[in-house]
Formats: structure tokens, C-alpha cells, sequence
């Protein structure tokens, strides 16, 4: 099992990443200052509530853990030497409400919840493995990405779940679409962006109350057999953590060029109601395609 490492930790190789000038001057050139734009890579779950048990027997937390860790080690290597890990111990809500409480207290540009998902007991079947019965469900497959209406930057956060579920998509891994049929019940979410892949899941306390744009992924289905060994691959973990710091730059250049009118949408859809969500898309996918131009236009010149 991964050794557990304390709630907020800077990786031991910021200081090589810092001092790599062609990164730096790609930050200066963008407009996105890597090094101080803050990242927080929050780890679901803890040891004591670890989340889900996979189709084998793995514990979520262990999965989310093994990720993260590569997630927050590749967008220190691209430069954002204040990427930060968050881990908690402890009962499930008492550790989700702390690493809420620490994010709040940070200046970081953006949160990503790192998590991987399951299915209601409906959906799993009896097996056997490592001589102890399991359950699995081979049924659904591929990642999700969620965000929250009643957070406090949910144009923002919608905008960064677009640009990451892009870059997952560019790296070959598909988003699952059952979240929006019929037979999930209570679980059923709105899809706000069926290209991208992203969510609405308002209820969720890590996006809600946080402050910054927070978005949260389910990286996959470990209930499913076949998955769960191609989540545990190194290969896996170097797509999703390659597309994490694609989308992180995407969206600090965004920050950066328009952050008053970004901040200012932002606000003017968090408190836009349901019936509204569609024009809320548009207002983000028009932000979306002019900050692509503007940072497309921006590495062509360098």
C-alpha cells in the first residue's frame, strides 16, 4: 500500500522544475505564470473511509492516491512548482471537511478532486477472487467529470471540466454516459457538456464550498474487472496525468488574459437557475473557443 503523506505536501522536485528556464519562459510567454499558479490535487477519500472497494479488493483511497500522486508529480515537471497534494486521515466527513477548510485557505487557481467510481448494488454480480468473495459490474466503463452548480465559481469550474475532458478525450479515454440514463435513479446527473464529458452534481461538499474553480474526476469504473487492471497501469496514470497538466495550462492562460470577465461570467452563471443551464454552456463554450485562439495564437509566435 502507498504510504500515506501529510495533507498539504510540495513534491521534493519543485526546485528543478522552478529552475528549468525553457518552462519559464513558456509561462511568461503565455501570460501563465506556472509557478505561481496554485494547484490543488485533492485525494478522495482516507484510509479509515477509503471509498469504494474495487472488483479484487482494492480500496478507492489506494487507487485515488497512486493517481494523484503522478497527477501532482507531472504538473510540478511542467512547471506548476505549487502543485499541492491533499491528503486527509480520519472519519470520511471530518476529512472532507478539513481539506475543504485547507483549500480555502490556500491561493489556488484551481482544485481537482481525484476519485474513482463504483456502481449502486443493483448493478454488481458475485465473484470470486484471491480465495474471498467479491462483487463486480463489467456493465460500465470510461471516466466522468463533475462540477457544481452552487459552487462559487461554477463557470469557471465548468470551464476547466471542459478543458480537461478535452484533453482526456485527446489522449484516447472515453467518458461513461450512464450517468444520464433512466435506470441510475438518484444517482442520474444533468450533462452539461456531452463532448467534454462533464457533469452536474451540485450536492457534491468538495465543489460546492470550496472557493476556487473546483472541479472533480471519477478517473474510472474499478468495479469493472477489465478496468480496474488498466487503471493500476503506469500507462494510465501517464495519460490522465499528461491531460491534467495540458488542461491546467490551457486554463491558467485563460486566468490570466481574462480574469475579470472570466470572474465576472462566473458569478452571472453560478446563479443562473436549471432551466438556464443551456445558455450557461454556450456563455462557456464562447469563452472556451476564444481562449483556445488566444493561446493557440500565443504559442505560435514563440
Amino acid at each position: 500500500m502507498v504510504a500515506i503523506v501529510p495533507l498539504v505536501v510540495a513534491t521534493a522536485t519543485a526546485a528543478a522544475a522552478a529552475s528549468d528556464p525553457g518552462k519559464a519562459e513558456t509561462s511568461r510567454a503565455s501570460g501563465c505564470d506556472r509557478g505561481r499558479f496554485g494547484v490543488i490535487v485533492d485525494v478522495g477519500h482516507t484510509p479509515q473511509s477509503p471509498g469504494a472497494d474495487s472488483a479484487r479488493g482494492t480500496t478507492e483511497f489506494e487507487f485515488n492516491l497512486r493517481l494523484a500522486l503522478k497527477i501532482e508529480r507531472g504538473l510540478v515537471h511542467a512547471g506548476f512548482t505549487r502543485a499541492k497534494l491533499m491528503v486527509t486521515e480520519g472519519k470520511s466527513r471530518p476529512g472532507l471537511m478539513q481539506r475543504i477548510a485547507r483549500a480555502n485557505g490556500s491561493a489556488a487557481g484551481v482544485l481537482l478532486s481525484i476519485h474513482h467510481d463504483s456502481v449502486p448494488e443493483k448493478f454488481k454480480q458475485a465473484w470470486e477472487f484471491g480465495g474471498r468473495a467479491r462483487t463486480y459490474s463489467d456493465r460500465f466503463s470510461g471516466h466522468s467529470l463533475f462540477v457544481s452548480s452552487d459552487g462559487s465559481q461554477y463557470g469557471a469550474s465548468l470551464l476547466f471540466g471542459k478543458f480537461l475532458g478535452n484533453e482526456l478525450r485527446a489522449h484516447g479515454l472515453l467518458y461513461t454516459p450512464h450517468y444520464i440514463e433512466k435506470i441510475m435513479g438518484n444517482r442520474k446527473r444533468l450533462l452539461v457538456d456531452h463532448e467534454a464529458g462533464v457533469y452536474r452534481y451540485d450536492q457534491l461538499l468538495v465543489l460546492k464550498r470550496t472557493r476556487m474553480p473546483a472541479v472533480l474526476l471519477e478517473a474510472g469504473m474499478i468495479v469493472n474487472r477489465d478496468d480496474e487492471l488498466v487503471l493500476a497501469e503506469p500507462e494510465r496514470h501517464a495519460a490522465i496525468s499528461a491531460a491534467v497538466a495540458d488542461a491546467v495550462e490551457a486554463f491558467c492562460e485563460v486566468r490570466a488574459v481574462q480574469r475579470p470577465v472570466q470572474d465576472a461570467i462566473s458569478a452571472q452563471i453560478a446563479q443562473r437557475p436549471a432551466a438556464k443551464l443551456k445558455r450557461s454552456a454556450k456563455i462557456a463554450d464562447r469563452i472556451t473557443r476564444k481562449s483556445t485562439r488566444t493561446r493557440l495564437s500565443s504559442r505560435s509566435t514563440h
